[in-house]
C-alpha cells in the first residue's frame, strides 16, 4: 500500500511539473505573440517590445579603460629653414668634406654637416691673429660671432659659433672649470619661467630637473663650463644639432658650435683654459 502510494504521489508530482512548465511555455508564448504579433493576427496587442535588460542584471557591463596619464612630449628640433641653403664651391666642399664628416666613435649619432646650410666664412679655419694671449686661450669675439683658440705664433684656428641673442649677451674673463661629453642639460629656473613649455621635456635627474645627454639635448656632443673664481657663470661653450644656426644671435647667452668643432675644440682646450669674451658692440 504504502509503495503503491509513493508511485502515485510521483506521478502527481510529475504531472504538476508538467502542467506548470506547459504554462511557463504558453504565458511565455503569450507574452512573445503580445510583442511580436504577425498581420495574419488581428487581434494582436502591437506595442513594442520592452528595451533588453543589460546582461547580467548590470553588474558585469563593460567599462572603458582610463586614458593613460599624458606622457610629456620629447624636445621636437626646429625644422631647418627652406631658404638658406646656399650654393657650395665645389673646391670648398672638397676641403670640408672629411673635416665636417658624419663624427666616429660616438655614443650618438653626430650626422654629417650640410655646408649648403652655412656660410663659409663660419667654417672652421686655421688663420694668422695678432694677440698678447698665451697658446690654449680662447678668445670669442660676439659681434663677428668668432671663436679663437691661440696656437701661439701668430696663428689661431678660427671656428664660426652662435652667441647670445640680445639681451642675454655675456662679456668677460673665464676659465674652463669642467669639460663633458654628451652632457645632461640643466635648465637655470629663470629660462624654465621664460620659456613654460621646457617643463614638459625635462625629468629629474642625478642634478635636479634637466634632460638626459643625447641628440635632442641643446647641449650637443661636447660642453665646456665656464667659471670665474668659485661661481659658475651658467654659460657655455656646447654643440649644436641646429648648424644652421651658427653665425647668428640665437642663444640664451651660450656660445653654441657646430658638433664637428665642439669636438675638435674638446680634444685641445685643457681644465683651467682661460676664456676671453669680448663685448659685442651695440
Amino acid at each position: 500500500m504504502s509503495k503503491s502510494r509513493e508511485l502515485l504521489d510521483g506521478k502527481l508530482l510529475g504531472a504538476g511539473a508538467l502542467i506548470a512548465g506547459l504554462t511557463m511555455i504558453a504565458i511565455a508564448d503569450q507574452a512573445s505573440a503580445q510583442y511580436y504579433c504577425d498581420e495574419r493576427f488581428q487581434d494582436c496587442d502591437r506595442r513594442p517590445p520592452p528595451p533588453p535588460l543589460p546582461f547580467p542584471f548590470g553588474l558585469f557591463q563593460p567599462r572603458e579603460a582610463a586614458p593613460p596619464p599624458p606622457q610629456p612630449e620629447p624636445r621636437q628640433l626646429p625644422l631647418r629653414p627652406d631658404n638658406m641653403e646656399r650654393p657650395v664651391d665645389p673646391a670648398l666642399a672638397r676641403q670640408y668634406a672629411s673635416l665636417y664628416a658624419p663624427a666616429s666613435g660616438e655614443p650618438f649619432a653626430v650626422p654629417a654637416v650640410r655646408l649648403s646650410d652655412i656660410d663659409p666664412q663660419y667654417l672652421r679655419k686655421r688663420v694668422n691673429v695678432q694677440t698678447d694671449e698665451a697658446p690654449g686661450t680662447i678668445i670669442i669675439n660676439a659681434q663677428n660671432r668668432f671663436l679663437y683658440f691661440v696656437e701661439g705664433g701668430g696663428r689661431a684656428i678660427r671656428y664660426g659659433v652662435g652667441v647670445g641673442r640680445q639681451g642675454f649677451g655675456w662679456s668677460g674673463v673665464a676659465a674652463v672649470k669642467n669639460k663633458q661629453e654628451w652632457p645632461d642639460w640643466y635648465p637655470p629656473k629663470e629660462m624654465i619661467a621664460r620659456q613654460a613649455e621646457l617643463r614638459r621635456q625635462l625629468s629629474e635627474l642625478q642634478s635636479g630637473l634637466g634632460m638626459p645627454g643625447g641628440p635632442r639635448n641643446p647641449l650637443g656632443a661636447r660642453a665646456m663650463y665656464l667659471w670665474q673664481g668659485n661661481k659658475d657663470t651658467l654659460y657655455r661653450i656646447h654643440g649644436t644639432f641646429e648648424p644652421w644656426t651658427i653665425g647668428q644671435n640665437v642663444s640664451s647667452g651660450c656660445i653654441r658650435m657646430i658638433n664637428q668643432d665642439v669636438i675638435d675644440l674638446y680634444e685641445r682646450v685643457p681644465l683651467g683654459a682661460k676664456v676671453v669674451v669680448l663685448p659685442a658692440r651695440s
